[in-house]
């Protein structure tokens, strides 16, 4: 079977707040903006992936969603419980300057971790965890 991902998904309270951190803090392309009633749903990348993708989309869009579940995705996103992606870099001490040059909410500094990774964490602007992570020895 060959299998690959090809979206993930993370929600946004503020489409231009969370394209200006995914492409201009974590320098990923814009592939799609799509609005529709009022929301936005946009999908972006890394540079030279053009097969994977992160859409950016409204948290709770589908109407299949009641209003008790709507209010429990926004408490969570505001504690930044809701969501999370890990993503993998060469020099994971480069990546936390720039992203902590580009005023991104810090977790936790670049720290080596037990299980053999080097990482660091970082909230986007809805509150999603973004952890990136250096296998040891890159």
């Amino acid at each position: 079977m060959d299998l690959t991902i090809h979206a993930s998904f993370l929600p946004h309270d503020d489409p231009d707040a969370a394209l200006a951190f995914y492409r201009d803090t974590l320098g990923f392309e814009v592939r799609n903006d799509v609005g529709y009633e009022g929301m936005r749903w946009i999908t972006v990348g890394p540079a030279g992936q053009p097969g994977t993708n992160i859409v950016l989309h409204p948290p709770a869009a589908d109407p299949g969603v009641t209003d008790d579940e709507r209010r429990t995705i926004t408490e969570m996103m505001a504690k930044g419980t809701y969501a999370s992606i890990v993503l993998a870099t060469t020099d994971v001490d480069a990546v936390f300057d720039r992203l902590q040059a580009g005023d991104a909410e810090v977790v936790q500094e670049p720290v080596d971790q037990p299980y053999g990774v080097r990482d660091c964490a970082f909230r986007d602007p809805a509150g999603n965890m973004v952890r990136i992570q250096q296998l040891k020895g890159q």
